[in-house]
């Protein structure tokens, strides 16, 4: 059953192999306290050097054994009780994998990324999907799978308010240990925890401006995402010349040509008027 939630930020040390390292190094250098970055690059604070330990915030200690335990491959957090990875095993594996010390990170599901990561950060690459919808200021923006809610994120930002949808609630749970996620508390946002295929049944008609779809890979378990009935849908819900925005992935992997092909097939059927933009791969599609 799906219900509206409120987003809460849990606010702790982030460390990524990147500034384990500068600790490392600052710990062999004998100095007496680093600035770095504790949030992925968001902002710079100053840690303290004590012994074979960092102390951040004057609380969390980090000591040498740990940093040495930082893998390039996901994000920690530094907790009263010592380090741990930003991870969840249930059902599957959820981890933030950063993808430079000072860049937004990517959510990666049984090793898939959810963004797309080479030759793009995730934060530009959802940056260039609300772009593409034309998201403007005044716009209701409805976001039907949230992620680590940047798309959400840089929607509010152009002065739009946002409905975003997300189905897992681990993925939520994931999100809230993000330092990039953050802004998901703005009150432009409302967050909703449900099956976006049986919420958009309970929205009314033409009242949203623009629509971001970036659903996961087509597998079977997804293929309802990727319906002529939720592009029916989705075309109800805009208003006249409203902008849907669906991100269908690289042509040429996964069976990506005969999958984008389909895509744009069913959603002429659906009455829109489509044109595929290779730079953010996906299909621009006006409600005429």
């Amino acid at each position: 059953m799906s219900r509206y939630i409120v987003y809460q930020y849990i606010d702790l040390p982030r460390l990524t192999v990147w500034v384990a390292r500068e600790l490392l190094d600052a710990l062999d250098r004998g100095v007496t306290s680093i600035r770095t970055t504790f949030d992925l690059g968001l902002s710079t604070e100053e840690a303290i050097v004590d012994g074979d330990c960092i102390v951040i915030r004057g609380q969390y200690r980090v000591c040498s054994n740990d940093l040495r335990g930082v893998s390039g491959d996901r994000v920690y957090e530094v907790t009263e009780d010592g380090v741990r990875a930003v991870m969840i095993v249930d059902g599957g594996v959820y981890k933030l994998k950063p993808v430079a010390k000072d860049q937004a990170p990517t959510l990666e599901i049984n090793g898939i990324h959810m963004h797309r990561i080479v030759g793009v950060t995730p934060w530009i690459d959802s940056l260039l999907k609300v772009r593409a919808a034309r998201v403007g200021r005044g716009h209701r923006v409805l976001d039907t799978c949230m992620g680590l809610g940047y798309t959400a994120i840089h929607s509010m930002f152009r002065g739009a308010s946002v409905l975003t949808i997300e189905i897992d609630y681990n993925v939520i749970e994931i999100a809230r240990h993000n330092p990039w996620s953050k802004w998901l508390s703005s009150q432009g946002i409302r967050i909703m925890y449900g099956d976006v295929v049986k919420v958009v049944h309970g929205l009314g008609d033409g009242g949203f401006h623009r629509i971001i779809h970036d659903p996961p890979r087509l597998t079977p378990r997804t293929g309802d995402l990727y319906s002529l009935e939720l592009y029916r849908e989705f075309y109800r819900l805009l208003k006249p010349n409203g902008v849907l925005f669906h991100y269908t992935g690289e042509p040429g992997r996964h069976g990506g040509p005969r999958i984008v092909k389909g895509v744009g097939e069913r959603l002429r059927r659906a009455g829109f008027i489509v044109r595929y933009d290779r730079r953010v791969q996906g299909y621009i599609a006006r409600k005429v």
